[in-house]
């Protein structure tokens, strides 16, 4: 198993990548250049060793529910072929797949009320989305999915 610095090395010789620290001595690198909404390449590089690669549109790849392969005991080499094909998957024409997002552009903002008149904003940023009463933070989501089940069933309703 490659060691975290092993590991920071690789994803810092791509340099179309963005480097992004994340709580825990976690480590995401960006595709800010992605020609759909998602940008994460790297998802929660760890200092154990453990990590993630987005592969959702790479063929041959199993993924978990969020389109994710863990590389914890990938080589060097089988590492940097992955991320490559990160990247190339996360550009138009490289990817083999057409997005099942298909070019959904995350909104500046959205309002939702419940039948008593309160309001919850929801907003994009990065790779989350956030919910909001008011200026307070009241949750985050990894997909708008999660944002609507959550918002319908507190009894909210897109204005």
């Amino acid at each position: 198993m490659l060691s975290l610095d092993e590991k920071l090395a690789i994803a810092t010789s791509f340099p179309e990548l963005a480097r992004k620290d994340v709580s825990l001595g976690r480590i995401n690198f960006h595709y800010l250049e992605s020609d759909y909404e998602k940008t994460t390449v790297l998802y929660h590089l760890h200092p154990n060793g453990n990590g993630f690669v987005y592969a959702e549109y790479i063929p041959g790849c199993t993924v978990d529910a969020k389109g994710l392969i863990n590389i914890r005991d990938y080589s060097e080499d089988e590492l940097r072929e992955i991320i490559a094909k990160s990247i190339q998957s996360l550009t138009r024409g490289g990817s083999p797949k057409i997005s099942k997002v298909e070019e959904v552009q995350a909104p500046q903002e959205e309002i939702w009320v419940d039948e008593d008149g309160n309001t919850l904003s929801v907003t994009f940023v990065e790779d989350l989305w956030y919910i909001y009463a008011g200026e307070n933070l009241d949750c985050a989501f990894e997909t708008y999915e999660e944002v609507q089940e959550y918002l319908e069933e507190e009894g909210f309703d897109k204005k």
